[in-house]
């Protein structure tokens, strides 16, 4: 798509605009006096935050004059503005370095996206059907603010919730401020892929809720169970030069020594790609093979068991581990025993080295056994430190630990289907559950049934347009933006960044909206916020970590305060809870004799878990494994393809106990006989000209199982089968590198 129609910015010069008036006055183009002074041709960089993934990275925003397509006061017209024009990492950030993903340089079509909100709306017809009448703020507000004045009169405030995504900002402190000072019920998060699993386990090992920081570029060796740590895992671009250094040999001590890494997983991602040694593993075993390997540790001597402390306590039989010699691991897991041995001593004695978990591992019912066995592997080796540079593993200090206060959705979305009277106000902000969710959940029906729901999002998609009000929010270009980083650096970082550009539209950031909504409520806020604006809230917050007198201006010019003056690692948990683990076989929904193949859905590299697929850039972006684009396929290992009779290009039906989907056939090497993938992101039946009706949508398949501790969904807990469609759909693989049936044996390469 070309960028200057993309970004719908106009050339419209006097001439033409004088034409177009002429004899049509009620049309003539409405010329706005500029917001700003602005210099001809000089580009001025501004600093901001990417928004589209929770890594946080620090970006530079390439702001030029132009003319372009606004609305101000109700009025359509144009305007001499500064623009974005180019989005780039930002040098000064510790997360990003200078870099930035495909999807943080896509992030600009946010702001000019055709489908954008740009007003206010209000429902007009049956709900979910679609139809929006355009009001005015005012209007707006008065609906809101007569919606919780309501729930206040009638003393019933609990049936208050906002639901959104994790966010590590001030935004979700401002919620969380607003729904305790209102009485609301506690916030909800949605994240069908979140890393809960992970948070708890690493709080049992090591006492801390929160991802990891591993230090990629000083070790000599890196195992992977499942984290596709260079794609779409925890901190991508930060892990990405990690990585890079790694390869490069670029120890202190050893310079020419270049680091191995060994992926352990069922399909091979884009990090597997890059590995040394790829080796599948049956699903849900990762944890057997991490104590195997410890097992072979120890036993050759070449680490003492006490070493492990906390750690290998939440392991039941540690430290003997006499069921994970290497020959019974090969059983269970599928890899061979003298490769169990031969990877374990390696690791052993090529430290620093880390061992990394992600991904599916972490989303079977036994999910929390294997994150507490690579924690105990790491342990082991001592390499699980506290942030603090001395090891490859730490946690990064945080003005506040990261333990999750918010109510996960699971268990949300369980209340609000057994009693409908629970929510009677849903307040909506960049959650979309209705696509995000197994459909044994019934989310589409359960939000039905709420009286009230108002979004703040600025598109269309499969849960907002249940909303009976839709308050568009500015773009992350045109906002006050801030981010508390959970992992990428030993050292605390908070990003911050004033807006890079004026509002092109109607639309208002939502933490001013809910500070408006605050100060007009009829029974006042107890106590009220102490905030008029959310720039003020971000002023104070930067004060409160970096008192001194130059702090906050300095913050807005380098796009965060970094170092924080006063921030430190929080002391480790003392009670750490959970009683010790022993290895269960993963549940799978699905009698293996009628679903004979495990269903591994994974997170696009383009979309992650679906909420990107709207922006064409990504759409456009070749796969880098298959080089498919706007569209979805399934992958199938060439064994099972040829015993089926399936071809590339073919269209399969993948059925479970609850859906089937219809997608084309794509035959990789890299991926188990057993195994059945299908990349996540595509499948919308409403996200805006770009995703609606496109490909298909692997959630809506998956079973309800879970993860017993923490109550995540279970997403690689599916079986499925797998046919030949006849009379296949109107699905179609888009490949950049032409037809599959051409070059078959190239996927996976």
């Amino acid at each position: 798509m070309d960028r200057r129609d993309f970004l719908k910015i106009t050339a419209a010069s006097g001439a033409s605009a004088t034409l177009a008036s002429c004899g049509n006055p009620e049309h003539s183009m409405v010329r706005f006096i500029p917001e700003e002074e602005l210099s001809g041709g000089v580009a001025v960089w501004k600093p901001s935050i990417c928004p589209l993934c929770p890594a946080g990275c620090g970006m530079l925003v390439r702001v030029m004059d132009g003319e372009a397509e606004v609305i101000r006061n109700g009025k359509k017209g144009t305007i001499q503005m500064g623009l974005a024009k180019k989005l780039e990492g930002n040098p000064n950030h510790p997360i990003s370095q200078g870099k930035l993903c495909v999807r943080g340089q896509a992030a600009i079509q946010v702001t000019y996206h055709p489908d954008r909100i740009i007003h206010p709306l209000k429902r007009s017809g049956a709900r979910g059907t679609g139809p929006f009448q355009e009001i005015t703020w005012d209007e707006a507000m008065s609906m809101l603010v007569s919606q919780l004045n309501g729930l206040a009169a009638s003393g019933n405030q609990k049936a208050a919730v906002f639901l959104t995504k994790p966010m590590r900002d001030q935004r979700q402190t401002l919620i969380s401020e607003f729904s305790s000072r209102f009485g609301a019920s506690v916030p909800v998060t949605f994240d069908p892929l979140g890393d809960h699993v992970l948070r708890r386990a690493n709080a049992r090992s090591f006492g801390y809720d929160q991802l990891p920081t591993f230090d990629i570029g000083r070790s000599r060796y890196v195992l992977s169970f499942g984290a596709d740590f260079l794609g779409t895992w925890n901190s991508p671009v930060t892990q990405s030069i990690g990585y890079g250094d790694m390869r490069q040999g670029k120890l202190q001590d050893q310079p020419a020594k270049r680091g191995k890494f060994v992926q352990f997983e069922a399909r091979m991602s884009q990090t597997g790609a890059n590995a040394d040694e790829w080796i599948p593993v049956n699903p849900g075993t990762e944890g057997v093979l991490a104590l195997g390997l410890a097992h072979v540790i120890m036993k050759a001597g070449l680490r003492k068991p006490e070493a492990v402390g906390a750690a290998g306590s939440q392991i039941a039989g540690w430290p003997g581990l006499a069921d994970y010699a290497p020959e019974e691991v090969e059983k269970r897991t599928g890899v061979k025993a003298e490769r169990v041995k031969r990877i374990a001593k390696e690791f052993a004695n090529n430290g620093p080295a880390i061992a990394i978990i992600g991904g599916s591992p972490l989303a079977h019912t036994n999910g929390m056994f294997g994150a507490l066995a690579v924690n105990a592997l790491n342990a082991l080796i001592g390499n699980a430190g506290a942030g603090n540079g001395e090891s490859p593993m730490g946690f990064m200090r945080q003005p506040k630990p990261n333990a999750d206060q918010n109510r996960h959705f699971e268990s949300f979305i369980a209340d609000a289907a057994q009693n409908n009277e629970r929510v009677k106000v849903l307040l909506l902000h960049e959650a979309n559950p209705v696509y995000g969710s197994p459909p044994a959940w019934r989310v589409r029906e359960t939000l039905s049934k709420i009286p009230f729901i108002a979004s703040f999002g600025s598109f269309i998609d499969e849960t907002s347009i249940l909303a009976d009000l839709i308050l568009p929010d500015h773009s992350f270009l045109e906002s006050w933006v801030d981010h508390i980083a959970e992992s990428g650096d030993s050292g605390p970082v908070i990003g911050l960044a004033p807006p890079a550009m004026h509002a092109l539209h109607q639309t208002r950031a939502m933490p001013d909206v809910l500070l408006d909504a605050s100060r007009k409520l009829a029974k006042p806020l107890g106590p009220p916020m102490p905030w008029k604006s959310y720039e003020e809230m971000l002023k104070a917050s930067v004060e409160a970590v970096d008192p001194s007198k130059d702090a906050w201006k300095s913050a807005q010019q380098l796009g965060g305060v970094m170092p924080p003056a006063n921030v430190s690692l929080p002391a480790p948990q003392t009670t750490r809870g959970g009683s010790p683990l022993s290895y269960s076989e993963p549940q799978f929904d699905g009698d293996a004799g009628q679903f004979p193949f495990h269903f591994l859905p994974f997170q696009s590299q383009a979309f992650l878990d679906g909420s990107l697929a709207h922006l064409p850039w990504l759409q456009e972006l070749p796969d880098v494994l298959t080089t498919a684009m706007w569209s979805s396929w399934v992958e199938l290992n060439p064994q099972t393809a040829a015993r089926l009779g399936i071809a590339a290009g073919d269209t399969i039906e993948v059925s479970s106990n609850h859906g089937n989907l219809q997608s084309p056939a794509v035959i990789s090497p890299g991926i188990a006989p057993n195994i059945i993938a299908m990349p996540m992101g595509q499948g919308h039946e409403t996200f805006t000209r770009f995703a609606s009706g496109r490909g298909a949508n692997p959630i809506s398949i998956l079973a309800p199982m879970t993860e017993p501790e923490t109550g995540s969904l279970a997403w690689a807990a599916t079986r499925v089968r797998v046919a030949k469609v006849q009379s296949p759909s109107k699905s179609k693989l888009i490949l950049f590198a032409g037809s599959l049936r051409e070059h078959p044996e190239d996927i996976g390469r």
